[in-house]
Parts: structure tokens; C-alpha cells; sequence
């Protein structure tokens, strides 16, 4: 009985995460020509989620993070299982720093300079296409504001 409980736990839990992924707003972006629908996480719960406990995040997909102040953000991986890159944004839509980053780890990875926002997606797709520090993010203005 008590492994029956612990299924149906588990299951809602995985229901209601993936109920609030399909709840967030998304974004057409382009980086240097390339791209990219991101979900958009411009509230406190969102930010926190993230893209903690999914198991897969399609080709071309991300998360924009949109901050309510720009500062030295930081992200880490705890409960996520996906590999991936972040790239830390400017106000104007500036890429400032990239760094890729593995599963289930506590490891920080902080902005260089202060940002606005972040961008994650599938490890290795900044240097896949090309994108480094300097190039600029299309699209990020239409991002629904911080809340």
C-alpha cells in the first residue's frame, strides 16, 4: 500500500511539473540567425523551477530567465537531468558569458558582469552554431516582463 502511495505522489508531482511547463509563456528568439523557442521564467516559482526534473528539452528549445534587476545572476544544476549551456544576457540583448553545465550538480555559474537575463538550452548549442560573448539575442524585448 505504502509503494501504491508513493506512485500516486510521484506521478502528481510529475504531472503538476509538467502541467506548469505547458503553463509558461514562449518566445521566438535568434541568435546570429540561428532560432530558438524559449519558455519564458519571469516569476519567482518559475525562475526557481526551471528546467529541474525534465528528461528531455527538444533541439532549438530553451528557457529564457527574465530577472527583476540586473546583478551577478548565477544558476546550478540541482534536480535537473538535462545537459546544459546558459548564457548570461544584457539589458540590451547582449550575450555576456557562456558556460556549460552538467546534471545534478550544486556547481555555480554566475554572470560575469550584471544581467537581465539567461538563456538555457541543450549543452553544447551556443558552440554548435557558432554564438560566443558579444553576439546579440533577438527577440528578447518582446520578453513578458519580470514579475
Amino acid at each position: 500500500m505504502k509503494t501504491a502511495r508513493s506512485l500516486t505522489f510521484l506521478a502528481l508531482l510529475w504531472l503538476s511539473a509538467t502541467a506548469s511547463a505547458q503553463q509558461l509563456p514562449e518566445i521566438a528568439l535568434s541568435v546570429n540567425g540561428h532560432k530558438l523557442t524559449a519558455e519564458v521564467a519571469n516569476t519567482d516559482p518559475t525562475r526557481m523551477q526551471g528546467l529541474m526534473h525534465r528528461r528531455i528539452l527538444p533541439e532549438d528549445s530553451g528557457m529564457l530567465f527574465v530577472f527583476p534587476e540586473i546583478a551577478h545572476h548565477a544558476m546550478w544544476m540541482m534536480n535537473t537531468y538535462i545537459p546544459l549551456s546558459v548564457a548570461f544576457i544584457d539589458e540590451k540583448g547582449t550575450i555576456i558569458n557562456i558556460a556549460d553545465m552538467e546534471p545534478h550538480t550544486r556547481n555555480s555559474h554566475p554572470a560575469t558582469k550584471p544581467a537581465k537575463y539567461a538563456l538555457e538550452v541543450n549543452l553544447g548549442w551556443f558552440s554548435r552554431n557558432g554564438i560566443k560573448p558579444g553576439a546579440k539575442v533577438e527577440g528578447i524585448d518582446r520578453a513578458p516582463p519580470a514579475r
